[in-house]
C-alpha cells in the first residue's frame, strides 16, 4: 500500500505541472483527463471490486451538475454547492443501491442504465428549477482571468481525482475492499461466511456515486452552461465501464491509466470521426472483452514482472 502511494503521490504531483505549460489546450485536456480518472475510478468501485457491471455513472453525474448548478443558481456559493452535489449523489447512491442492488448481472446493468434517462426526462419536466431543455446557465466566477479560470478547474479536478484515488486505495486493502472481493468471486458462499454482502455492495455503490455526483458539480462550473443530453449522456455510462477494462479491472492504477488511453484515443481519433464513434467504442468493448480482459497492466506485468524475494 505504501508503495502505492507514494507512486501516485509522483504521477499526481507531475501532473501538477501541466498549468506551467501555458496552453489552453493542454489544460483542457488535463482537466477533462482528471475527470474521467474520476469517473474511472468511481466505477472501480461497484464494477472492478464487487463485479456488478453499474451503468449509473451518468446518473450521478448528471445529479451532481444539476444539484450545483441549482444551488449556485439560488446563491450558494460554488464550493458549499459541489459539497452538496456530493451529498445528494451519496444519498441518492444509497436508496439506489438498496432497490437495485438486489439484482445481478445484466438485470443489474440494464437497471442502473435506466436510472438517468428517468433523471433526464424529470429535469426535462422541471422546467422553472432547471430550465428544463433549455439548459441552465451558471454564474461565471468573478477570477481576474481566463487562465486563472482554467487554472481554478484544473486543481479542482486535480483534488477531486486525488481524494477519489485515495479512497480506492484504502478501500482495497480494507476490510470493505476483502469484502468486496469475496462478493466478486462468488456471493453467496461470501453471504454463508458472514459477510454482509447488502451493506458491503451498498457501501461501494455509494462511494461509486459521491465523487462522480461532485466531478459532475465541478463540470457544470467549469463549462458554465449544462443540458440533459449532455450530463446524462449514455456515453457517460459506458467511458468509465471502458476505461477500466483498458487499464486493468479492479486494479489501482488501471482506472487512471485507461483515461488516458481513452481520452487520448479520443483526440486522435474520434474528433476526425465524429459519426462513428459510437460504434468505435462498441468495438473497443468487444476487443477488450475477447482479446484483453484483464487490462493493459495485465500486459505490463506479464512483461515486466516482479522478481520475488528469496525465502
Amino acid at each position: 500500500m505504501k508503495r502505492d502511494a507514494w507512486i501516485a503521490v509522483l504521477l499526481f504531483a507531475l501532473v501538477a505541472l501541466l498549468p506551467l505549460s501555458g496552453e489552453a489546450y493542454w489544460m483542457r485536456l488535463g482537466t477533462t483527463m482528471l475527470m474521467y480518472g474520476v469517473l474511472a475510478m468511481s466505477w472501480n468501485f461497484i464494477g472492478g471490486m464487487a463485479g456488478y457491471p453499474s451503468f449509473a455513472v451518468a446518473a450521478f453525474f448528471g445529479l451532481g451538475a444539476y444539484t450545483g448548478a441549482v444551488a449556485q443558481k439560488f446563491g450558494m456559493p460554488m464550493g458549499f454547492a459541489w459539497a452538496g452535489a456530493g451529498l445528494l449523489a451519496l444519498a441518492f447512491a444509497a436508496l439506489l443501491g438498496l432497490a437495485l442492488l438486489r439484482l445481478r448481472g445484466h438485470y443489474f446493468a440494464i437497471a442502473s442504465l435506466v436510472v438517468a434517462e428517468v433523471l433526464r426526462e424529470l429535469v426535462n419536466s422541471m422546467t422553472g428549477l432547471t430550465g428544463g431543455g433549455m439548459g441552465l446557465n451558471l454564474p461565471i466566477p468573478a477570477m481576474a482571468s481566463v487562465d486563472i479560470q482554467a487554472r481554478f478547474f484544473f486543481y479542482a479536478m486535480l483534488l477531486l481525482a486525488a481524494v477519489t484515488f485515495a479512497a480506492m486505495l484504502l478501500t482495497a486493502n480494507s476490510k470493505l475492499g476483502f469484502g468486496l472481493r469475496c462478493i466478486q468471486q462468488n456471493e453467496s458462499a461470501a453471504d454463508m461466511l458472514g459477510v454482509d454482502t447488502t451493506l458491503y455492495k451498498v457501501s461501494a455503490f455509494m462511494l461509486s456515486g459521491v465523487f462522480v455526483g461532485v466531478a459532475g458539480a465541478v463540470y457544470a462550473s467549469w463549462v458554465y452552461y449544462i443540458e440533459p443530453p449532455d450530463v446524462f449522456d449514455v456515453l457517460l455510462a459506458i467511458k468509465p465501464l471502458v476505461m477500466v477494462l483498458l487499464g486493468g479491472l479492479g486494479t489501482i492504477f488501471g482506472p487512471a491509466l485507461g483515461a488516458l488511453i481513452l481520452l487520448t484515443f479520443e483526440e486522435l481519433v474520434w474528433r476526425n470521426f465524429l459519426t462513428i464513434h459510437a460504434a468505435a467504442l462498441g468495438l473497443i468493448i468487444v476487443v477488450l472483452v475477447l482479446f484483453l480482459p484483464n487490462g493493459i497492466l495485465s500486459l505490463i506485468r506479464e512483461r515486466f514482472p516482479r522478481n520475488e524475494r528469496a525465502k
